[in-house]
């Protein structure tokens, strides 16, 4: 069939049921969609429908309303012969990581709610990004450099993450992280989850002392001639590539891949990107691939 439904539930809340996918396939049949059996990529927290005769936002639209709040992410794409992408191009913060790292080193330096509403304001597109990155660091400026390694000890993986890397690398796909922050941080959460490469900003430090950013500032376009670069360098396209982020400064990168996919993300880049991911974690990357549970790692 032209189109598949992917339905994905949080692995520690698996409420995708028979029940549920059966009442999706009867909303899809009663538009005069012609639907196919489930395939069920994992029990109880990821299926593909496969369906035709209904366009793919409608079927979104039906889904949900089939599915009646159930904690399920919902994405209806056209079957493409390279589902599963080549290449990972991936932010870091509040995607790979829980953290927001200027927001940790600020709390460790008592202007947190601060900085924090800057943080806010730029993800969510309502600040310029470089401008308010900026300011931030220049907030920081003066505080010493040993909270940069305090603010490292905060750090948590985002659920999800090291199977997702440990998976597509099993499988030969090429991973980049690309972040908007600092390669202080990137360069060893790389490193611990297997990335091929990183790119991020550079803070300066003078006199054991948070000094400035190194410019140019790396933003958005920066993420977008990262995904082009990395799509040239392997031979492949942009199609052939997913990514995945949560702030405004991600979205051209998730406009321009063949996957581009926003993890748990502001409100106004959930607006604008086509694939949401509001309950899975980062393995919901990989049954969007279809990738079934038994090639999962840890998840078979």
């Amino acid at each position: 069939m032209q189109n598949i439904l992917t339905l994905i539930a949080a692995p520690h809340n698996a409420v995708l049921t028979p029940k549920l996918t059966s009442a999706v396939r009867d909303a899809l049949a009663m538009a005069r969609g012609l639907v196919g059996p489930p395939d069920w990529l994992d029990p109880g927290i990821a299926c593909d429908i496969p369906f035709d005769n209904v366009d793919v936002r409608e079927a979104e639209k039906l889904t949900r309303a089939a599915l009646r709040n159930a904690p399920v992410d919902v994405i209806a794409l056209p079957t493409s012969p390279n589902r599963r992408k080549r290449a990972l191009v991936a932010d870091m913060e509040s995607t790979i990581i829980r953290n927001e790292m200027l927001d940790e080193l600020a709390y460790l330096a008592e202007i947190g709610e601060q900085v924090a509403e800057i943080t806010r304001k730029a993800m969510n597109g309502e600040l310029d990004f470089y401008e308010a990155i900026r300011e931030r660091v220049s907030l920081l400026k003066g505080q010493p450099a040993t909270l940069l390694d305090d603010a490292a000890k905060r750090i948590k993986l985002m659920p999800g993450a090291q199977a997702l890397l440990a998976t597509l690398k099993s499988h030969g796909v090429y991973c980049a992280l690309v972040s908007g922050g600092f390669d202080y941080y990137t360069q060893p959460i790389a490193e611990q989850l297997g990335f091929d490469e990183q790119q991020a900003n550079h803070m300066i430090l003078e006199n054991e002392a948070i000094a400035g950013i190194r410019e140019p500032i790396l933003g958005r376009e920066a993420k977008l001639e990262a995904l082009q670069r990395v799509a040239r360098e392997r031979g492949i396209t942009v199609e052939d590539c997913i990514t995945v982020g949560d702030g405004a400064n991600d979205l051209a990168m998730l406009g321009a891949a063949g996957m581009g996919v926003a993890y748990h993300a502001k409100p106004k880049v959930q607006e604008q990107a086509r694939i949401n991911i509001r309950h899975g974690d980062l393995t919901a990357l990989l049954y969007l691939q279809g990738y079934r549970a038994d090639e999962i790692y840890g998840r078979g």
